[in-house]
């Protein structure tokens, strides 16, 4: 802050990606107190977590008026979507993310395709059908294969590539009686590129490429997300410049023109095609484990830099500076996962994964045990990140931590940056 007042923080959520956002913000020269709602007991290493419900405006509201917070900073959707941050700026507290109605972006995949055929915003052809049978009778509109999404919020599992109608026909049945929609299947390299938004200035954060599905070789159902690196090198310069321009400056700029200013962190979902990038979907937050790959590469004051966002001055203040070291994210989910996954297996070894140079095991589904032992909670339940000078080395001290790490019932994926090495040669 200009006066030179440390910045009290109230950080929303409790996953890896929060303990990634609390880890970065604890090393900030401008963070105060940092509180976390209600936080995991990796946070807890960060941050001094309060056991209140992140999706209920009145309890984050009243938490933050009591503790002073200065800043509020916002991970996972459920809050956005839920009015979290209305209802901080009615209170006068500034918010890191977006109102209800510009989180819509992420909250309606219809409505952002909308959106982008009313800006001439390069995506794939859609239709929207508000339910299985309309849906059915859309379906011939489509070669395949084609995709097959949830309209709402899915945890990143409401997606279907149907290779055939049958599997059309069956993802449609899963979704039900509910709104979607059907897109044409685009050709290409997936990357992810993070833009920090405030009203109709955008300027890029990072770019990563994350590993969707949960079996090497990108095999098996799609998950939250198994991985990820950044920076994302085939997202070249040229290619993030075109995105900025053609993609993520026409949706702030629409936004503003609806009504709906965008502010926080825009995540938007690339197909590099032929014709250039094309936009698969937005996030109005940062991804998960995208996060946890981008802040280790995040240099400066990100108390400091979210805080102009939050305050309407992005524009004022220089734009982030990223080391060029690469970052890679393995995520080590429990057995059954993305089903049910097995819960309550002890986790040991962290601490010695940790000596590994320039690695951090964030965690994610995680509980500590009244005995004090560590225990799997949840589906993806580790989030092992290093850095590197290249991806080829950041990607092995991740997994020398990975095998120092106890877990019998988890599981993650050996090919982490296949793609990238791929292209390199290595």
């Amino acid at each position: 802050m200009s006066s030179g007042k440390l910045i009290d923080i109230l950080l929303l959520g409790s996953g890896g990606r929060e303990d990634a956002l609390a880890w970065r913000l604890r090393q900030s020269p401008s963070c105060g107190r940092l509180l976390a709602a209600p936080g995991n007991p990796g946070i807890a290493r960060w941050a001094q977590c309060v056991a209140i419900d992140p999706c209920s405006p009145a309890d984050v509201v009243t938490l933050a008026r009591s503790a002073n917070i200065d800043l509020v900073v916002v991970g996972p959707e459920g809050p956005l979507v839920a009015g979290v941050a209305d209802a901080c700026r009615a209170a006068g507290i500034a918010v890191f993310g977006p109102n209800a109605a510009a989180a819509e972006l992420e909250g309606s995949k219809g409505f952002t395709k909308d959106l982008c055929a009313a800006a001439v915003i390069p995506t794939a052809s859609y239709v929207r059908a508000n339910g299985d049978q309309e849906a059915l009778a859309e379906l011939s509109r489509f070669s395949l294969p084609l995709v097959v999404k949830a309209d709402g919020l899915a945890a990143g599992k409401g997606v279907t590539v149907a290779e055939t109608r049958a599997e059309a026909e069956a993802a449609i049945a899963d979704i039900g009686n509910a709104p979607l929609v059907i897109e044409e299947f685009l050709h290409g390299e997936e990357a992810s590129l993070f833009a920090l938004v405030d009203g109709e200035v955008a300027v890029p954060l990072a770019s990563a490429q994350d590993h969707k599905r949960v079996g090497d070789g990108d095999t098996g159902p799609n998950t939250g997300g198994m991985g990820a690196y950044s920076p994302a090198r085939v997202l070249t310069p040229e290619l993030q410049a075109r995105a900025m321009a053609e993609i993520v400056l026409p949706t702030a700029r629409a936004m503003v023109a609806m009504g709906r200013p965008f502010s926080g962190v825009l995540y938007a979902g690339l197909m590099l095609t032929d014709e250039g990038p094309k936009l698969i979907e937005y996030n109005v937050r940062f991804g998960d484990p995208e996060c946890e790959a981008i802040m280790p590469r995040i240099e400066g004051d990100l108390a400091e830099l979210l805080l102009a966002v939050a305050t309407g001055r992005l524009a004022e203040i220089a734009p982030p500076e990223l080391s060029d070291e690469t970052a890679i994210t393995v995520v080590v989910a429990a057995e059954g996962y993305p089903g049910t996954p097995r819960k309550g297996c002890v986790i040991d070894g962290i601490e010695a994964a940790e000596q590994v140079e320039g690695v951090t095991v964030f965690q994610a589904g995680t509980a500590r045990h009244g005995s004090g032992a560590l225990l799997a909670a949840g589906g993806r339940v580790l989030a092992i990140t290093a850095r590197g000078p290249t991806l080829a080395e950041a990607r092995a001290r991740a997994y020398r931590a990975t095998d120092a790490i106890d877990f019998a019932d988890g599981f993650c994926r050996r090919d982490i940056g296949w793609r990238e090495l791929e292209r390199e040669g290595t």
